[in-house]
C-alpha cells in the first residue's frame, strides 16, 4: 500500500494538474471577454457600450454612464431598465442605424434614389467635416433592442406630388430623432387597400413614445379614393403636399419616363391632343397631376385645410432649412433640423445633407434625381403656362398661399 502524504492524504500529483487546467480555463475566458470588448470598440460601439461587456444595469445610473454594459444585457435586463434610460438607449440605436450605408438601411428601390457622396464633392459654407467610418453592429443586436416600442399607423403622410421633391423632404425629415418613416412607398391607399390596416401597420417601423410614424406615397394626392380611405383610418392624420411649378414638374415627369423608355414620343406630341388647335391633353398623367386645385377639392371633402401643409418644392431647394422649419412646426416637433445640416451641391443643383445623424459623410439623392431635362420648344412651354394659370390661381386661393409660378 502506498504511503499516505501529509494529513493522511493520498499523493497530490493530481492537484497541480487540476489547478493548471483551471488557470488555463480562466485565461481563455478572460481572453474571450477581452476580445469581445475590443471587437465592440473597433466597431465604434464604445459610446453605447461604455462599461464592461458583461455588466448589468445599475439601477440608478443614467444611460451612457460607466459600468452599464447595455449591449451585454439580454431582453430581461433591458425590460427592467428605467423608462427614460431605455428610451435614450434605443434612440442611440436608431441614430446608429441612420449611419449605415443606404444599401443596408433601405430596400433596393430606396437605395437607388439615395447615395453617399465622397467628401471631396461637398461644397458650400462650412464644408462637410472630417470623415468617419460606419459602425457595424454585431448580428442581431439591432433587431434585439429595436424590438422595443410598437408599430403604429402613420400620424403624418406625405401624399404628393410626384416629382415635387417628396423623397428629398422625407430623407431630410429622417434626420430628426423623433421621426420614424418607412423607406419604400407603401402604396396602401391606392394599390393595396384590400390587404387591410393590419398589413399596412406591419410595414411601419417601431416607434417609442413621443416619436411620429410617417410614410410617403406621392400618388395618393391624385387618387380619388385616397382621401376617404385615409380619413377612415384616422381623421386626425396630418397631410403634407410638396408642390412644384406644374410645367417644370411635367417636364421632370417626362424626363423620368424617357430615361426608362427612350422610344416614347416627344414631350410636345404627348402634350397636345391636337397640335394644330393647341388643345392640351389632360388625360396624360404628366399634365393631369399638375391640376392641383382639382385634386385638392377631393381632399377638402374629408380633411380641414389646417391638417394639410403645402411645401414649396422650389423653396425646398433654395432654403431647405426654412421649409423644414415649417414642416417641423406643423408636425409639432422641436426645430432640430437647421442650416447646419445642409450644403448646396452645384453639380446636382439641389441641397444635400452634410451628414446623417451621428455621421460626417455627406448624403445626396442618387442618380435618378436631378436629371438634366431635354430641351422643350418654348412655344409649347408658354402654352402650358397659359393652360395652368387659372388652375394655379385657384390653388393659391384655396391654400391661401401664392407659390409664384405665374410671375
Amino acid at each position: 500500500m502506498a504511503p499516505l502524504g501529509p494529513a493522511g492524504a493520498h499523493p497530490t500529483s493530481a492537484e497541480p494538474l487540476s489547478r493548471s487546467i483551471f488557470r488555463k480555463f480562466l485565461l481563455m475566458l478572460c481572453s474571450l471577454l477581452t476580445s469581445l470588448y475590443v471587437f465592440y470598440c473597433l466597431a465604434e460601439r464604445c459610446q453605447t457600450l461604455s462599461g464592461p461587456v458583461v455588466g448589468l444595469w445599475e439601477g440608478n445610473e443614467e444611460a451612457g454612464a460607466p459600468g452599464r454594459g447595455v449591449l451585454a444585457s439580454g431582453p430581461r435586463e433591458l425590460a427592467v431598465l428605467p423608462a427614460v434610460a431605455r428610451r435614450k438607449s434605443l434612440l442611440q440605436l436608431q441614430q446608429w442605424r441612420r449611419r449605415l450605408p443606404p444599401a443596408l438601411r433601405y430596400d433596393a428601390q430606396e437605395a437607388a434614389a439615395w447615395e453617399e457622396e465622397p467628401l471631396g464633392l461637398a461644397g458650400g459654407p462650412g464644408g462637410s467635416g472630417a470623415g468617419s467610418s460606419v459602425a457595424e453592429a454585431p448580428p442581431g443586436t439591432l433587431d434585439l433592442l429595436l424590438d422595443e416600442g410598437s408599430k403604429q399607423l402613420p400620424q403624418a403622410i406625405i401624399i404628393g406630388v410626384k416629382k415635387g421633391g417628396t423623397r428629398a423632404l422625407l430623407e431630410f425629415l429622417r434626420v430628426h430623432p423623433d421621426v420614424r418613416a418607412v423607406g419604400a412607398e407603401p402604396h396602401f391607399f391606392d394599390r393595396s387597400y384590400d390587404k387591410g390596416l393590419a398589413w399596412y401597420r406591419d410595414l411601419m417601423p417601431r416607434t417609442l413614445d413621443g416619436q411620429i410614424t410617417m410614410e410617403k406615397t406621392p400618388s395618393y394626392f391624385v387618387t380619388r379614393e385616397a382621401p376617404a380611405r385615409i380619413s377612415a383610418m384616422s381623421k386626425n392624420t396630418k397631410l403634407i403636399v410638396v408642390v412644384r411649378d406644374p410645367v417644370t414638374r411635367a417636364i421632370s415627369d417626362y424626363t423620368q419616363t424617357l430615361s426608362k423608355r427612350p422610344d416614347i414620343p416627344t414631350f410636345e406630341s404627348l402634350t397636345f391632343r391636337n397640335q394644330t388647335t393647341g388643345l392640351i391633353d389632360t388625360s396624360w398623367s404628366a399634365i393631369q397631376i399638375g391640376l392641383y386645385a382639382k385634386h385638392l377639392e377631393h381632399w377638402l371633402l374629408h380633411f380641414p385645410l389646417r391638417q394639410m401643409l403645402f411645401v414649396s418644392g422650389e423653396r425646398l431647394i433654395r432654403d431647405p432649412a426654412g421649409e423644414l422649419g415649417r414642416v417641423q412646426d406643423f408636425l409639432g416637433l422641436k426645430r432640430i433640423i437647421t442650416d447646419k445640416h445642409f450644403y448646396f451641391n452645384k453639380t446636382k443643383g439641389f441641397p444635400c445633407l452634410k451628414k446623417a445623424e451621428g455621421s460626417s459623410k455627406p448624403h445626396c439623392l442618387g442618380k435618378t434625381k436631378g436629371r438634366t431635362h431635354p430641351e422643350i420648344d418654348q412655344e409649347v412651354v408658354q402654352r402650358l403656362r397659359d393652360f395652368y394659370r387659372p388652375f394655379n390661381l385657384k390653388f393659391y386661393q384655396m391654400t391661401g398661399h401664392d407659390f409664384g409660378w405665374d410671375g
